[in-house]
């Protein structure tokens, strides 16, 4: 078992909470139902193995348009195609959306949201974020079931990075006399998820002798490979469905941070902290005051964003 899942099972595995028998779905019934839309993909298949193994998850549906019986039956009984879709969704308390689906011979990118997601908490993945989750509203308010709570763009690989990076920067100054680790830390990332929109507030961390300049320089490098994230990305995804899935099950102060419709800026749509509870987010949390550093930086995203924003009237 690597590294990462044995934190991660760590983490699930700590305390009564988690029992399955003590979580509820809204419908009352134990456990919260989950769809991942996109599983065969090199994200989808690491992120279906870990909400597999969640014991908050009570139903596991994986759909995707091509052929991987392999993938799904490792699992689950899964669903194949858009036939298959409707069966996928119907009645599931939280949608994850690893990759953005391509469109099939008779097939319209309004199926995915028309078909019972209304209801549904859907965690969107699929890059670009910045422009996806703009898109995705659009299709949503088409279709009737737009519900601005229950839509949110996961930038979670950008807090974990972020996180990383502070806990690597304490570790090799001179200055620190301890060692922390990634989960000792919560660096909030606000903005984008995607270059120069990403900011991590730094001043929200406790630590001494760190660079700024070094840190952010370090996770605007990562966020340029051209190579996909897929396995931290699938990491990243799991840590914030997990906070989605205690959300729905009615756990008081569960706070992350994800790309919504905000009117915290000007902009539409923003990365900012949220409460999550039973219909998504549920409060969005204003920022706190901005050194000048941040401030400019804020001025910079600010055009990347409204380009995603941009894109949808094309």
């Amino acid at each position: 078992m690597s590294f990462c899942l044995t934190l991660w099972w760590m983490k699930v595995e700590d305390g009564s909470t988690l029992s399955r028998a003590d979580c509820r779905a809204k419908g009352g019934a134990p456990g919260i139902k989950v769809a991942i839309v996109g599983a065969a993909g090199r994200i989808g298949q690491p992120l279906a193995m870990l909400m597999k193994m969640n014991p908050l998850v009570s139903v596991l549906h994986l759909y995707d348009v091509v052929n991987a019986p392999g993938v799904m039956l490792t699992l689950v009984s899964g669903f194949l195609g858009q036939p298959q879709l409707e069966s996928a969704l119907t009645g599931i308390d939280l949608v994850i959306i690893p990759t953005v689906v391509p469109r099939k011979p008779g097939r319209t990118r309004d199926d995915l949201f028309n078909i019972n997601a209304g209801i549904a908490v859907v965690n969107l993945i699929g890059n670009p974020v910045n422009c996806t989750v703009p898109i995705a509203v659009e299709v949503f308010k088409k279709a009737g079931t737009y519900d601005p709570k229950r839509l949110l763009g996961v930038t979670m690989l950008d807090v974990v990075r972020a996180n990383t990076f502070v806990v690597s920067t304490s570790r090799t100054s001179l200055c620190v006399s301890y060692h922390l680790c990634s989960w000792e830390v919560d660096v909030p990332v606000i903005g984008g998820h995607a270059g120069v929109t990403i900011l991590p507030l730094l001043p929200g961390v406790v630590l001494v002798c760190w660079s700024f300049n070094k840190i952010l320089f370090a996770i605007l490098q990562a966020k340029a490979g051209a190579s996909s994230a897929t396995l931290s990305m699938a990491y990243a995804a799991v840590e914030f469905a997990y906070a989605c899935l205690r959300g729905l099950r009615g756990d008081a102060g569960v706070v992350e941070c994800t790309f919504v419709a905000s009117e915290v800026t000007e902009l539409p749509f923003f990365a900012t902290k949220v409460r999550l509870g039973r219909s998504g987010a549920e409060e969005i949390y204003q920022l706190g005051p901005l050194n000048e550093y941040e401030r400019i930086g804020l001025e910079e995203l600010a055009a990347s964003i409204q380009k995603g924003v941009s894109f949808i009237k094309k």
